[in-house]
């Protein structure tokens, strides 16, 4: 969420860094300092009024401790006066309070500013590609099958029986395939915990105040699932429980940083996607994934985005999956983002790079939402931290990568060499 008071005191430039993310207009901040005149308008009648009626207060006991008659005309009309006030202010009241209401729910609809690090740009088209790593790695195979019948011959992926007791995009892991996606999992969770990361295993049930935290709600009810008789939604993203284990706290400055990983199954509808990589495991609505989260002191935030990246890239590199780094254009960041780095492995059978980490910066945008601070000793006050998230990595597509980069010419698929002590073969 932004700081309303920046926009109050900085409107014109603040609408010029949302414009950056959409030239249209679509963030239009007008709404907003409207509603936030009136409600200080009527704040400081309220106030005021507050103030008379505690001044006649004051005056009525003052005279009628000099020996004023309670039921004379000077006092009657004094308590008149008061009365008159108690009945504005009853009236007063609701009317702010639905006015601080509408703004927090104008501001929720509004997303993170951009870093000015950040490249321009209106889509992905313009983001922004930083470096690649293991082009000596690219097989040399023309007939390299995509994952997804590569994984039917091996027996490994069953996406039919998956439909029978679910729906469409949804899969079975048998096998060598649930021992590979558990394979993946363990790995990329040591090698985190290795770096410095504090597993959590959270619920992945989670309440609509979490989701609103991280920026999930309101703006992506529609992409997530919820469940019928409870405010309860099936988790998209660690993120989203992991960072909000800290909302509504203030932590000791001693504290930080905090780095989690976390391994969790992740539901979307993705909605608007439909006809779009509706084969194999690139976009179904249940995966799993090693999720890296950051809490931090501001001053650090762009720093420790920078080490997160090379943590997610650490698990590409030495699974020996050729990737390259996009930096996000202004038109391409996620709601709660200031500045992202993709990290897009190499799909041999499609020749080209796809998605499998989105690392984010979202400074303090996270933190007003769930309300996460934290106190220097000595200092007064508290300041909001820095929230950093990403994926490390989404295994599914980790797995695809694998089952395509490491395709053999007889139709077997090697084992990567970091796997092989977690699976106990060298081939599938």
């Amino acid at each position: 969420m932004l700081d309303l008071k920046l926009i109050r005191e900085q409107p014109e430039l603040i609408q010029q860094q949302l414009n950056r993310r959409s030239p249209s207009g679509e963030y239009d901040l007008t709404p907003i300092l409207e509603l936030d005149r009136q409600q200080r308008e009527l704040e400081s009648t309220r106030t005021s009024l507050q103030a008379r009626s505690n001044e006649i207060g004051k005056t009525i006991g003052q005279k009628m401790k000099s020996g004023a008659d309670p039921k004379g005309a000077e006092i009657i009309a004094f308590k008149e006066e008061g009365n008159q006030i108690k009945v504005k202010l009853a009236e007063l009241e609701p009317q702010e309070k639905d006015l601080k209401a509408q703004i927090e729910t104008a501001l929720l609809q509004i997303p993170n500013l951009p870093s000015e690090s950040t490249p321009e740009g209106k889509n992905e088209d313009e983001n922004v590609e930083i470096r690649r790593w293991g082009d000596e790695y690219i097989p040399d195979n023309p007939d390299i099958l995509p994952h997804e019948e590569i994984g039917k011959k091996l027996g490994i992926l069953d996406f039919e029986r998956a439909v029978k007791i679910a729906q469409s995009r949804f899969v079975a892991l048998v096998g060598a395939g649930a021992a590979l996606e558990r394979a993946l999992i363990s790995f990329m969770l040591d090698k985190q915990i290795a770096a410095g990361y504090t597993e959590v295993m959270p619920p992945v049930l989670i309440n609509s105040q979490s989701l609103t935290g991280t920026g999930q709600l309101p703006k992506f009810a529609e992409d997530s699932f919820k469940c019928k008789e409870d405010d309860l939604w099936l988790s998209s993203t660690a993120e989203v429980p992991v960072t909000n284990l800290y909302s509504r706290e203030i932590l000791d400055a001693a504290q930080l940083p905090i780095y989690h990983c976390a391994y969790t199954p992740c539901f979307r509808r993705e909605a608007g996607s439909y006809g779009k990589d509706t084969k194999g495991l690139i976009r179904l609505h249940q995966f799993n994934k090693v999720e890296l989260v950051k809490i931090v002191a501001p001053e650090t935030s762009f720093d420790e985005l920078e080490a997160l990246t090379k943590n997610a890239e650490a698990i590409l590199q030495a699974l020996k999956l050729p990737y390259r780094v996009i930096e996000l254009c202004t038109g391409d960041l996620g709601f709660s983002a200031t500045k992202t780095y993709d990290l897009e492995v190499w799909l041999p059978s499609a020749g080209k790079y796809r998605e499998i980490s989105s690392c984010s910066n979202c400074a303090d945008f996270q933190a007003r939402r769930a309300d996460i601070r934290f106190k220097e000793s000595g200092k007064k006050g508290t300041q909001y931290v820095h929230t950093l998230n990403g994926s490390g990595l989404a295994v599914g597509r980790t797995m695809s990568a694998v089952l395509e980069n490491y395709q053999q010419p007889d139709g077997t698929v090697k084992v990567p060499d970091v796997l092989q002590p977690y699976l106990g073969r060298e081939v599938l």
